[in-house]
């Protein structure tokens, strides 16, 4: 509790053991094993309601809706990955340099998938496909660049299931 004291500014511990106390009853933080840690709520953000991409609205007066990056993007955090995307081969689908992508693994597959694969021992990120003839290849979302048709190996390593993207570093 002395590192906690020096840490918010509080020279008693009965102080801090409040405070701790108060941040627990709210929801952010909690007891394990011994040890106080943050929970979720600790670091959520809040959703201050719709805002319109067109003509302006009143302002909501809504109670703000708590929520994390990873419980907004990731339903399976044992099973999901991270990728930074290099390149513009996806920007016809709104997946730009930079972006980061959420890539769910072990996940079923179908035509029309965004998904990351291995395809000839090269990794990528593109739009799964299925010809008439039943072979599967990937197709970027940028006319720039061609289709890729495995030579030997393709193999599907997740579906992507969103991004995140800034605008202002």
């Amino acid at each position: 509790m002395a590192k906690l004291c020096e840490v918010v500014g509080l020279s008693s511990t009965s102080s801090v053991f409040a405070l701790v106390g108060r941040l627990t009853d709210a929801g952010y933080l909690e007891r394990q094993d011994g040890r106080i840690a943050p929970t979720k709520k600790f670091f959520a953000r809040p959703i201050l309601g719709p805002v319109r991409a067109g003509l302006a609205q009143p302002v909501s007066q809504e109670e703000p809706e708590l929520v994390t990056v990873d419980d907004y993007l990731i339903d399976e955090p044992n099973r999901t990955s991270m990728h930074r995307v290099r390149g513009d081969s996806m920007q016809d689908a709104g997946i730009v340099d930079g972006d980061l992508l959420a890539v769910e693994h072990n996940t079923p597959t179908k035509p029309g998938d965004i998904v990351l694969a291995c395809v000839d021992n090269e990794l990528t990120v593109k739009t799964l496909r299925l010809d008439a003839e039943g072979r599967w290849y990937l197709e970027p979302a940028n006319p720039a660049f061609q289709c890729i048709r495995p030579l030997t190996s393709l193999e599907v390593l997740g579906v992507v299931v969103g991004l995140v993207r800034r605008f202002r570093t």
